[in-house]
């Protein structure tokens, strides 16, 4: 019994320093994560107030001109707050963006479209002007986007082809292959009225770093860009986005 006590005396004492190496192993690892972000953070607000208060002169002067249309990915839980989405929309069109997607999986800006336009009056709606402005003009146009105009969207287009194309083989003889084309697809996306321009730039406003299902087939040459948490944005970092996307060279395929 006694041999048995000294045997677990030493395995107990071992195991003891495993775990308090391990801990500090662990406190460590996460004191240099921390200090990492820390660090980022200040760097990225002392960044951000120099290009907001115009110190950094080549900010101060945006090609627009290569930014046509602008998406704006916003995490659900953050889009409930308005009164950011909204400030948000102000400093875009303060910017000069003219063009604006928003998006956010639950459909919660949606929903809070009256409450956006209300405050912010020199916003038209995309679904209501359904043109694109030209540039000079002062007004925001402003298109809002949810899940409905993603994955329904794309049920919607591929039943109406199948549709149309049991219809093709009642009326005719010939024998069709099942094979439908990306032009068929926007075709059809474009009848159901959920096609939408591509936007050039996309900024995603949340704890993920993706694009949360915003429909694909309008990404296929967008710049995707995440921009952190909706609470913490800042006007500084939001133009240096943009400059930086205006300094891309895009290659596009034929």
């Amino acid at each position: 019994m006694g041999s048995t006590n000294k045997l677990r005396g030493p395995n107990c004492w071992t195991a003891q320093v495993g775990s308090f190496s391990l801990q500090l192993i662990w406190h460590f690892i996460h004191f240099i994560i921390s200090t990492c972000f820390f660090v980022l953070g200040l760097a990225g607000a002392i960044d951000s107030y120099l290009i907001s208060s115009g110190l950094l002169k080549k900010y101060n002067d945006l090609n627009l001109g290569k930014l046509r249309y602008l998406a704006i990915v916003v995490d659900s839980d953050e889009a409930r707050q308005t009164s950011k989405v909204i400030k948000l929309l102000q400093w875009l069109s303060d910017i000069g963006v003219k063009h604006v997607c928003l998006y956010d999986e639950e459909g919660v800006l949606k929903k809070s479209k009256d409450a956006i336009l209300e405050k912010l009056s020199h916003i038209r709606l995309f679904e209501e002007t359904d043109e694109i402005l030209p540039l000079d003009q002062k007004n925001l146009n402003l298109e809002l986007a949810s899940p409905s105009d993603g994955k329904e969207a794309v049920a919607k287009a591929a039943n109406l082809l199948f549709t149309k194309h049991l219809e093709l083989r009642n009326t005719t003889e010939d024998h069709w292959e099942n094979i439908f084309t990306e032009a068929q697809m926007t075709e059809a996306l474009r009848a159901l009225g959920c096609s939408g321009p591509e936007p050039d730039l996309l900024l995603v406003y949340g704890p993920a770093r993706c694009h949360l299902g915003f429909p694909p087939w309008r990404l296929r040459y967008t710049e995707i860009v995440h921009m952190g948490s909706l609470k913490s944005m800042k006007y500084g970092l939001l133009m240096k986005a943009i400059y930086k996307f205006t300094l891309v060279r895009q290659n596009y395929g034929k």
